[in-house]
Order: structure tokens, then C-alpha cells, then sequence
């Protein structure tokens, strides 16, 4: 609980609670609470009577605001700030005013000593003149649908009166006098309460009885000085302000009640003792609302006899103050209201709506009426857009959609402007896609705004290429920032942006300006290349893509279709392809990886398009580097022969020197060099077997054989030397050479065949000569020859009866029956083969069938006419039994 608006602690040591006292100034200097509360001036036309007249008195209904004046007027004014109506009611003050729950009926009391009740709707209106000041009025709950017409009023006479309606017109009763004026009164469903000097009291109307006195606080200063704020929060809490202390009261049934002893009773469930006067109070939420008025000193300096410093102070300004339950300070707001430090606590007041979807709260000062209404979402992002708190702020308009005044955009617009101020360009160039969108005259001026900065470079990764598409000198700039500061991002930004967004020729002169001053730039020279390549004339682009030895330009080459454009500088693309070529093997092989150039990319784009670049003019660039136009011919050759007919005798040469393995292919399967040329590079080399070659094509066989059995001593290649040229000096010449050489005479028995025959050269062996494995030979040339009797026997048997089967199935079809109709004519004369006899017919022809399968009239035969005739029985049984089975046939198809 709270004692002087503190809560009580126990007494620490004062260095601690200094140590804390710095502490939580630190904290609320890093930190600043957010108001529950938003307030707001009413300023509309409606209020324009506040210029002459001082507001006295409000109440706030459901609809709308009753205000009561100095003057006496009933001012009714909407909660939108429009006028409904405006009336004279009273001669003095208005000090008291209630409507009731329907909003048909205006109750207001005035220090003239009248009670007016006014319908706003009908001329039904009700004055009562008490001759005494009246300080409050209540309606009864349900006032315009209830026939009695019950109201409570009191006032300086300090009785309380209730009214009710009779067939006489109201009369009084007495509910209580006699403790000083009645300051405050409030009806809520049967229990009427009210504040008199004494403190505050309940009437129950269902049982006719008081339940129950509430005193003051003993050191309470006189009532009329701070008024009494009375305000149920349900029909059984009643909350009560007075001065500096506040009060629940809670009215409750009497556990079984004694007689005489009223069914209800209060019971004060929560007391505050406040370091500022109450001027108002409501209930909100789970709290309690109260407007506050802080009482000042009585005078600055009592003591002097100066005038003007023994002048009352002026007062503080009115606050809001939202304390809990328990009595926990939750919020404290000072409200800005105009004049404030010539007012007093009784010229505020605070009236709260009862509405429930939209509950707000109307602060009454004597000049101003202001609205205060529970801060929503909205408000929330106002107040930390108000406190540069954009990051929050933005959060959360992202979360709930868009405010009355805010959006994502406005917001971080706002942002943005603080990050760039604070110098943070990287935070807010990360910011600009979420806000600027598809904005694109936004992202031109933050673009401008970060150049002007000199923070180009930040904004540039999120710069949009299309949706939005901006000015082309956005990009442009950005490219020529870039080429003059960092030409790595310059050639990044090239291959990322799109074509198109920028006037690339504008950038390419650009380019090709600082590429001048520095020749050597392999930066600058693939910018030109992207762009020309972007700009769809790679043929421009191919040069600085071989000086650059970019691994691409073969596919580029042929992807664009620029042969002709590559014709002249052959040399530079083979040359930069095999360099790469042999840093692939190097890196794939090591230490071990080859010096010899291969057949490359760039070698099978010239061969393949030879129509685009002429051999002549290949071969007369490559002619410096023999090694490339080793590669160029040999993979021509392997093509199509004929199309290195023309330097044939310069492939020998080429092939001797860097790939001796093809040369001997190369010789087969050439007919276009000069034998003579190619036998001199080969005997100049020492290449003994394309030598015996070349001889052999020369016609020169028995050279070559001696050097086979001279150079090569080897039998098995001199045996196929001879039977290649199969020529019978040869075989000879060879017999001759082995005629003293055992192992070339063991060679030929092992090799014997069809080409020599074995005896021959037994017969040539000398007496006396030792052949080593003559005997193992010799046994094999046995075994090979009894292995060639077995076959041929075997064959023959196999053959022998294959050919009597094959007799057998002639003999059986030649003799087997033919099948005859009586439709089949005759393949000479064409007429009928045979014809049904006749009485009167001569015997029927014959008709001799061959065994080929020909049938014919034995009239065109030699010698036929010695046969015997056809008996005419056999051809009707034959006809006869041919067109009965026409005629079944027929019945079946039918």
C-alpha cells in the first residue's frame, strides 16, 4: 500500500540508495516509457463558445458530451465535436449534470438553487427551484422508460431529496440531512451514493435502508476545497476520490442479517494515500485512471512584506496517472492544457464514455476539453516513429499492414533519412528494397542522395535492374563510378546487369579511353569483350578474348558463327589453345605430363570449317610454329586424305619429327609424296622399317630385304616382306640369304605355308650345318601336314553326305504328284488342259507333265503322238469331282 504516494520501504544506507537513485536515472534516460494514453484538443466549431464562456460542469454519455457553464448554458456536443444543441438552463454556475443511460434527458443542477431536467427529443421538461445553491443531480437508472421519473439531487442545504413522480407531480423524500451541504451523488441500479462533509454513504432503494457510512481521512482538508469524485465501476464497486486519498468500496450481501440490520453491506477493499489531489477517477481495464492536480505551495514567501513576492504560486499542470490494483504507479502523463497555473482542482473533472468498443476519457479544465483515448497499434507506431525508434516502427507496420499515417514506406523513409544521417549507408542500403519497391523515381533520389554522400558503392548490390527499370544514367553512373575506382566491380556489375538498361557504346568509348592510357589492362580488355559480346558484335570482342586467352573463345567462336573473323589470326588462337592444353596436362599429370602438343580445340574448329578458313592461309601462318601445323595437317589428314595431298611430302618430314608411330600410317595410307623424298628424310633419320617400306614401293625388293635380314635380322617381317610382293625372285633371294643363316632357316620351317614349299627348302640346308631346333621344326611341319589330311578328310566325308541327302529330297520332289485343276491351260497354246469328253468326241488329248512342274498338251511334244489316249471315264470322274467341290466351296462362302 501507498503512503504519501510512495511505497513504503525499509530505511536503507544512504550511499546505497544514491548508487540506485543514479542507476535508475541512467535507465530512464536510456529508456522512455511509452503513454497508455493518447490525448487530443477538441478544436471544432462546437467549442467556439469557450472563447466567452468557462466550462463548470460535464458528463459523458454514450453518444454524446453534456457541458455546463459559468453562465448557466447546457452545451450537448458530439464525441466527433459537432454541435446538437445549445441551451439556457440556468441564471448561475451549472454545478452538477447527469443523462440518463437512453440519452433522451438532461439533468443539471446550478448554484441558483433549480434542478432542470431537459428532453432533448420531446417538449417533456421538468424545473425545480429549491432556493438554496444545488451542487448534484442523478437520474435513476432507466429514467425515460420509467413512469416514476426518480432523480436525487442535493446541495448547500445539505438534505438529499429524491423525487418521484406521482398522479400529483413529484413529490420529496428525504434521504438524509443534516451533516453539512451535499457535494457528489451517483445512482447505479438500487444503491445511491453520496458525499457530504462527513464522508460517504449508500442508500439501498430495494430495501429502503442505508447500508453503510464511508468516513474521510482525519487529516482531510475541507471537503468543499477538493471535491469528492464518486464512480461506480459495476453495480457493487463504487470508487471514491477525495483530496489526496482513494478508496473501493464494495457492497456486498450481509451474512445472515439481524433484524432491523440492512440485507447489504460495504466493505473497503482497497485505500491509497496519494501525494496529489484527485480531480477525477474512472475505471480502465484492470486499473484505475485518475486525473491528478498537484496543490502548491500557499505562497512563495510568506514572511516579506513584498506584495509581489507574497503572490500565490501558480499551480503545476494536471496529470493522468494509471495505477494498478495493487496500487503500483503503471503510467504517468502531464497533460497540456492552457491556463493551467491559475486553476484549481475543482475546475477539473474527468469524465469517461461508457461506451465498450470505443472507451475513451474527456479531461474537463475550465477552457479546453480533452479526449483521451487507450493507444492502439496505430498509435504505437506513431510514438516510436516520434521517438526515432524507425527499426520498431517498422517492424511493426510490417506486422499489422498500414496505419492512419503510416505505411512500410513512410516509415522507413523516415529510416532511412536517420541511417544517413548517422552516417550507418550499408544498413540503409540494405533498407531501400523493402521501401522503395517498385518505386522508381524513390530509388533515383536515394540513389542521387547516397552519391552526394560519396556512398555510391553501398546502394549499388541493391540497385533494381528491372521491376523497376530506372534512367539509364543511374546505371550509367554507376559504371563510370566504378571504372574510375574499382574496376573489378565494374566488370562484375557488366556481366550481372542485364542488357540494355544502359547505352553500352557511351560505356564502351568510356573503356576504350582508359585503355589507352594503359594498353596492358587485361581488366579493361574483358570489359570490352563482355560488352561487345552484350552488344552483339563478338567479332570485335574475339581479339581481346586471345589476347586475354580466355578458355571460352573456342565455344564463342562457334556459337557465333565467326570463322571469317578468325582466318587472320590462326597462329594466336592455337597458339593460346595449347598453352592451355598443356596446363590442363600439367596440372592432370604432374611432372610427368608431356611437352608434345595434341590435337586440340582449336586445331578441330579449323579442320571443321576449312570452307570459312582456307587451308593455304592456315598452313601459311602456321608455317613459323611446325609443331602447330604438325597438329593442323595430321588432324586434315585423318579427315579426308585428299585435302593435304598438296603438302604430303612436308607431313613425312613433320611426322618424322614429332610423331614417329604415325609415320608408317601415314606412308600406307598416302599416295601423294615423293617416294624418293620420303626415303631420304627416312634413311637421313635412320627409320630402318619405313625404309624397307619405301623400297618395296620403289620396286627395289631385294634392297629392302637385305635390309630386313642386314638391319632387322628379323625372319617373321622378311617371310611377310615376300609374301606381300609375292614375287617368286624374292622367295628365292630369301632362300639364298637363309642358305647360312640357321635361325632364318628355323624361321622359314616354323613359317612354312602355301607360299614355299618345305622340301625346297630342306633340299637347300647344307650337309654338316647346324640348325638349332631343326628337329622340333621339322616335327611340327609333320604334325602341320597330317593335321591338313585330317581336315581334307573330314571335309570329304561331310561333303559325300551332304550330297546324297541333297539327291535324295531332288529324287522325292521331282517324283512326288503335281496338283492339276480343271481351269489350268496350257503355257504354250493357252487352251484348256482339259476338257470334259463328249458322245460324239474322239478320244481326249494327253497332257504330259515334266518333272520341273510344266504341264502341256502331249501334241507339242516330239514323239508324243506314239502315247496312248486318255481314257474318257478318268477325265469326267476327274471334271465331275472338281466342280462338285466348286460347288461346296461356294455354298460355304455364301
Amino acid at each position: 500500500m501507498y503512503q504519501n504516494g510512495r511505497q513504503e520501504v525499509e530505511e536503507d544506507d544512504p550511499e546505497d540508495v544514491e548508487e540506485e537513485g543514479e542507476d535508475g536515472d541512467e535507465d530512464g534516460e536510456e529508456e522512455e516509457e511509452e503513454p497508455t494514453l493518447k490525448y487530443e484538443t477538441m478544436k471544432t466549431p462546437a467549442f467556439d463558445f469557450l472563447q466567452k464562456e468557462t466550462i463548470s460542469a460535464i458528463y459523458v454519455s454514450t453518444e454524446f458530451m453534456t457541458l455546463g457553464t459559468h453562465n448557466g448554458v447546457v452545451h450537448v456536443i458530439d464525441h466527433k465535436g459537432n454541435n446538437i444543441k445549445a441551451y439556457r438552463s440556468h441564471s448561475a454556475t451549472i454545478s452538477g449534470i447527469d443523462v440518463d443511460y437512453e440519452n433522451q434527458f438532461i439533468a443539471s443542477a446550478s448554484v441558483d438553487g433549480k434542478v432542470i431536467i431537459h428532453s432533448l427529443h420531446t417538449p417533456e421538461n421538468y424545473s425545480f427551484d429549491f432556493r438554496r445553491p444545488m451542487r448534484t443531480v442523478a437520474l435513476e437508472p432507466g429514467f425515460a422508460h420509467k413512469n416514476g421519473r426518480q432523480f436525487v439531487c442535493g446541495g448547500m442545504a445539505g438534505t438529499l431529496l429524491l423525487h418521484d413522480k406521482g398522479w400529483m407531480g413529484h413529490k420529496a423524500q428525504i434521504l438524509h440531512s443534516g451533516e453539512g451541504p451535499i457535494w457528489e451523488t451517483s445512482w447505479m441500479g438500487n444503491l445511491i451514493a453520496w458525499a457530504n462533509d462527513l464522508g460517504v454513504k449508500i442508500y439501498d432503494t430495494a430495501s429502503h435502508s442505508r447500508i453503510g457510512f464511508i468516513d474521510r481521512a482525519v487529516d482531510a482538508p475541507r471537503a468543499d476545497l477538493f471535491k469528492c469524485n464518486l464512480r461506480w465501476r459495476d453495480e457493487q464497486t463504487l470508487l471514491i476520490g477525495w483530496a489526496d486519498h482513494l478508496k473501493v468500496a464494495r457492497v456486498r450481501q450481509r451474512p445472515n442479517p439481524p433484524p432491523g440490520m440492512p440485507p447489504l453491506m460495504i466493505e473497503i477493499t482497497s485505500h491509497f494515500a496519494l501525494d496529489y489531489m484527485v480531480a477525477g477517477i474512472a475505471s480502465y481495464q484492470n486499473s484505475y485512471l485518475i486525473l491528478s492536480y498537484i496543490s502548491p505551495d500557499t505562497y512563495m514567501e510568506e514572511e516579506t512584506e513584498d506584495r509581489e513576492r507574497q503572490r500565490r504560486k501558480a499551480a503545476l499542470p494536471p496529470e493522468m496517472n494509471l495505477i494498478s490494483r495493487s496500487g503500483e504507479q503503471e503510467a504517468s502523463d502531464v497533460l497540456a492544457i492552457q491556463g493551467y497555473g491559475t486553476y484549481g482542482c475543482n475546475d477539473y473533472a474527468l469524465g469517461p464514455s461508457i461506451k465498450e468498443k470505443d472507451p475513451f476519457f474527456v479531461v474537463m479544465s475550465p477552457k479546453s476539453i480533452i479526449v483521451a483515448r487507450p493507444r492502439d497499434r496505430s498509435d504505437h507506431v506513431d510514438w516510436l516513429v516520434e521517438k526515432r525508434r524507425y527499426a520498431e516502427a517498422l517492424d511493426e507496420v510490417e506486422k499489422m499492414g498500414e496505419t492512419r499515417e503510416w505505411n512500410v514506406v513512410s516509415v522507413g523513409e523516415k529510416f532511412i533519412e536517420s541511417l544517413v544521417e548517422e552516417g550507418q549507408f550499408d544498413k540503409a542500403a540494405e533498407l531501400c528494397p523493402k521501401v522503395c519497391r517498385d518505386n522508381g523515381k524513390a530509388w533515383e533520389d536515394w540513389i542521387f542522395t547516397f552519391v552526394q554522400k560519396g556512398q555510391l558503392p553501398a546502394i549499388v548490390p541493391v540497385i533494381p535492374t528491372q521491376e523497376p527499370q530506372l534512367s539509364h544514367v543511374v546505371y550509367e553512373m554507376v559504371l563510370a563510378h566504378y571504372l574510375a575506382n574499382n574496376r573489378d566491380e565494374l566488370l562484375r556489375t557488366i556481366r550481372t546487369w542485364p542488357h540494355g538498361i544502359y547505352d553500352s557504346s557511351a560505356i564502351v568509348v568510356a573503356v576504350q579511353g582508359e585503355l589507352e592510357h594503359t594498353p596492358s589492362s587485361a581488366i579493361l580488355m574483358e570489359c570490352l569483350a563482355e560488352l561487345f559480346i552484350q552488344n552483339r558484335q563478338p567479332g570485335r570482342a574475339l581479339p581481346y578474348l586471345l589476347r586475354l586467352r580466355k578458355p571460352n573463345v573456342i565455344d564463342l567462336i562457334r556459337e557465333y558463327n565467326l570463322f571469317s573473323a578468325v582466318k587472320d589470326q590462326v597462329l594466336l588462337l592455337v597458339e593460346f589453345d595449347q598453352d592451355l592444353e598443356q596446363k590442363y596436362r600439367v596440372q592432370g599429370e604432374g611432372s610427368m605430363a608431356s611437352v608434345l602438343p595434341r590435337r586440340s580445340a582449336a586445331i578441330s574448329l579449323l579442320v571443321e570449317h576449312t570452307d570459312s578458313i582456307p587451308i593455304p592461309r592456315v598452313i601459311q601462318q602456321l608455317e613459323q610454329r611446325a609443331s602447330f601445323l604438325y597438329l593442323y595437317l595430321d588432324a586434315l589428314f585423318d579427315r579426308d586424305p585428299l585435302l593435304t595431298s598438296d603438302y604430303a611430302d612436308r607431313q613425312v618430314q613433320l611426322y618424322a619429327e614429332f610423331s614417329y608411330k604415325r609415320l608408317m600410317d601415314f606412308l600406307r595410307a598416302s599416295n601423294y609424296y615423293s617416294l624418293e623424298r620420303a626415303y631420304r628424310i627416312c634413311k637421313e633419320r635412320d627409320f630402318v622399317p619405313e625404309q624397307v617400306f619405301l623400297l618395296g614401293r620403289m620396286g627395289n625388293n631385294k634392297a629392302a630385304l637385305n635390309l630386313i635380314i642386314e638391319r632387322l635380322g628379323d625372319v617373321t617381317r622378311a617371310i611377310d616382306f615376300a609374301k606381300e610382293q609375292n614375287d617368286e625372285e624374292l622367295w628365292e633371294d630369301l632362300l639364298k640369304y637363309s642358305e647360312t643363316r640357321p635361325a632364318f632357316i628355323r624361321g622359314l620351317l616354323e613359317n612354312v605355308g602355301a607360299e614355299i614349299n618345305p622340301v625346297r627348302l630342306i633340299r637347300r640346308i647344307r650337309n654338316g650345318l647346324e640348325v638349332p631346333g631343326l628337329k622340333s621344326a621339322l616335327i611340327k611341319i609333320l604334325q602341320d601336314f597330317n593335321l591338313q589330311i585330317s581336315l581334307l578328310q573330314g571335309t570329304q566325308t561331310i561333303l559325300y553326305s551332304d550330297c546324297t541327302d541333297l539327291a535324295r529330297r531332288l529324287q522325292s520332289s521331282q517324283v512326288s504328284g503335281a496338283f492339276c485343276s480343271a481351269t489350268m491351260t496350257c503355257p504354250i497354246c493357252d487352251l484348256p488342259l482339259f476338257v470334259a469328253p463328249t458322245p460324239s468326241a474322239e478320244t481326249q488329248q494327253l497332257a504330259l507333265a515334266f518333272l520341273c512342274g510344266h504341264i502341256v498338251h502331249a501334241t507339242h511334244v516330239k514323239g508324243a503322238s506314239e502315247l496312248p489316249a486318255q481314257q474318257p471315264e478318268i477325265i469326267r470322274g476327274f471334271l465331275g469331282s472338281q466342280a462338285r467341290t466348286q460347288d461346296r466351296l461356294g455354298q460355304k462362302l455364301a
